[in-house]
């Protein structure tokens, strides 16, 4: 792996590239959630490695990428992917939760430089809908243990069911999260309206359900079948949320045969 930074929309955006283990395996740029900078999705990255060429993103504000005073909405991230993938090689886009309603946004608003998008358990959250199922405390309580600095211990009671390497990243990496980044994006899950989106993307589209989750339920993918009938769907039974670190195999078998 290797980590690059590219100034793009007019803020320097890091990445970490897992070289294709093949010659002219696809490009993918992969969106992680809300708290997820990008090198807590090495352990999937490195596995994805032999589908795709992939480069996963330090979404603004988190990791290394560019913090402050920016805009944190809905709208300046999918810009950020547009800018980016326009410097790729037309990429798939692989978003996990707020990264999925990222992809979406971005495909919405320029289509162009995507190939096709996997639509990782997102959020189903928005005006008039329920709320999104995780409450603001969860993220931000856990955001400033981090920012006073700690161990697996004590960041453990916020990811009870991981492995220590995966709680121990979290907890190293955890305090890059501005916290105000964290909470525009927690209320644009209220506030974001992906749904209308969806009717105007015709690239090729995959939803990875979580089945142990209540993100999205039954009746969210019989909607996105309505208002995007092309769109694929793929379930990981027994996962939460957080798919690939309840079963890395079962998201890698969702994910890595999409093609464009």
């Amino acid at each position: 792996m290797q980590g690059y930074h590219i100034h793009a929309n007019g803020i320097r955006q890091h990445l970490i590239h897992y070289a294709g283990q093949a010659p002219q395996l696809p490009q993918l740029l992969l969106v992680p959630g809300i708290t997820s900078p990008a090198i807590t999705w090495g352990f999937v990255a490195e596995r994805l490695a032999a589908h795709f060429d992939v480069h996963v993103l330090d979404v603004r504000g988190r990791g290394l990428s560019e913090a402050g005073d920016l805009d944190y909405t809905l709208d300046a991230m999918a810009d950020d992917v547009i800018a980016l993938a326009e410097r790729m090689q037309t990429p798939i886009v692989l978003g996990h939760s707020m990264g999925a309603r990222t992809a979406i946004r971005a495909a919405r608003r320029n289509p162009a430089p995507l190939s096709g998008l996997i639509l990782v358990d997102p959020p189903m959250s928005g005006p008039g809908r329920r709320p999104y199922p995780a409450n603001w405390a969860w993220y931000g309580d856990s955001i400033r243990v981090a920012q006073k600095g700690c161990g697996i211990e004590a960041m453990r009671k916020f990811c009870s069911t991981w492995t220590d390497e995966q709680v121990q990243l979290r907890a190293e990496w955890l305090h890059t999260c501005q916290w105000g980044a964290i909470r525009i994006a927690f209320d644009g899950f209220a506030t974001d309206d992906i749904h209308a989106d969806l009717p105007h993307i015709q690239l090729p589209m995959r939803l990875v359900q979580a089945g142990g989750a209540t993100v999205v339920l039954p009746e969210d993918v019989a909607e996105l079948r309505a208002l995007a009938p092309h769109i694929e769907v793929r379930r990981v039974e027994k996962a939460g949320h957080m798919i690939p670190w309840d079963d890395l195999e079962g998201f890698l078998a969702a994910v890595q045969d999409f093609s464009v």
